[in-house]
């Protein structure tokens, strides 16, 4: 959703709802390098809050790290929170670019969950539709005005200049896919309140969904079921995961009903992407966000779907110091997003 192209001086900026993260790149062509990054934590219940005093507390954040990472431009790419997001893939007849565009309006009116009147809508052609050649594949997301305009308020009040709004799911996968990937494969993003999965395929995302399961519940599973304060929980499920040897499985055990409704909806996804492109399996997932640095989680979701499972890295198109690989890497699973904003072709 680009209010304003052909500007090649920008960072891309996360608001997450445990942390706000920036990243700057600089350079042109296809490997940009790293200038800047940063993220500072920020208190959920006023990330996800709309009150007005909520988002003044934000925009002090904000500040706060564009000032401590020295970012030097205003101008920004934001992400919006998936869950915030509709999309859908379509099919469509084709079409000259004006009865297209009039005709995606007409079709969005019956497939959006918000008035059309009260959404802002984009889309993108992503090619001849698998089901019918004689028409083409469109993938469609809306967002409500009223979500874009609080958020342009409050960045703007930072002093800020926004030149696109992306959903968290698409930039994510432009940071953690590789450009010339065309093979079907999926991106799993879990987050502390709910987990983004996206399955992507020649370069574009076929599958979008937010899942409301996150590093949260899978805590409280440990909280509940062995009945230990949640920084314990949080100690143990990060040390041991998976593990059905550590601690004689207790930790496995108790997480496990957590991490099976994941498993069952990632299933799903893949059945329902299965039945669109009937001749073409999921071949890798890619997993990143806090939860995928469970001890065995991405060895556990290996063996239950047969596929390769490898952690995201969301450095992984943009270049950088030899030196800093270590440091860089340790926090990759917290960055996709920002860097996948800072990579948006200008």
């Amino acid at each position: 959703m680009s209010i304003l192209s052909g500007v090649s001086d920008f960072f891309g900026l996360d608001i997450g709802t445990t942390a706000i993260r920036a990243v700057q790149l600089r350079g042109n062509g296809s490997v940009k390098a790293l200038a800047r990054y940063d993220s500072m934590p920020v208190d959920s219940k006023i990330a996800m809050s709309d009150a007005k005093a909520d988002q003044q507390k934000m925009v002090q954040v904000i500040r706060e790290l564009l000032t401590r990472a020295n970012i030097t431009t205003r101008n920004v790419a934001v992400g919006i929170p998936s869950q915030r997001v509709f999309t859908t893939v379509v099919d469509i007849e084709r079409l000259g670019p004006q009865e297209l565009a009039q005709t995606i309006r007409y079709q969005a009116d019956a497939l959006i969950p918000t008035p059309l009147s009260e959404s802002k809508i984009d889309w993108a052609v992503l090619g001849d539709s698998p089901k019918d050649t004689s028409k083409l594949e469109i993938l469609l997301s809306s967002v409500t005005n009223k979500f874009i305009e609080e958020r342009l308020d409050m960045l703007e009040s930072a002093g800020l200049n926004v030149i696109a709004f992306e959903p968290d799911n698409l930039a994510l996968t432009r940071a953690v896919v590789p450009p010339e990937s065309t093979a079907p494969q999926m991106v799993l993003d879990i987050g502390s309140k709910s987990a983004d999965l996206v399955v992507t395929m020649n370069g574009g995302p076929r599958l979008t969904r937010a899942i409301p399961t996150g590093s949260e519940a899978i805590i409280r599973s440990a909280m509940q079921n062995l009945n230990i304060d949640e920084k314990q929980a949080q100690q143990f499920v990060f040390k041991f995961g998976l593990s059905q040897q550590k601690l004689e499985g207790q930790i496995y055990h108790a997480i496990i009903g957590t991490i099976d409704i994941l498993m069952s909806e990632i299933e799903k996804s893949i059945k329902f992407f299965q039945t669109r492109y009937a001749n073409v399996k999921v071949e890798r997932i890619v997993v990143t966000g806090g939860a995928s640095a469970l001890p065995e989680f991405p060895l556990y979701i290996a063996n239950k779907f047969g596929v390769n499972v490898e952690i995201g890295n969301a450095w992984r198109n943009i270049s950088f110091a030899a030196n800093r690989q270590n440091e860089l890497l340790a926090v990759s699973n917290h960055f996709g997003v920002a860097a996948g904003l800072a990579e948006r072709a200008e």
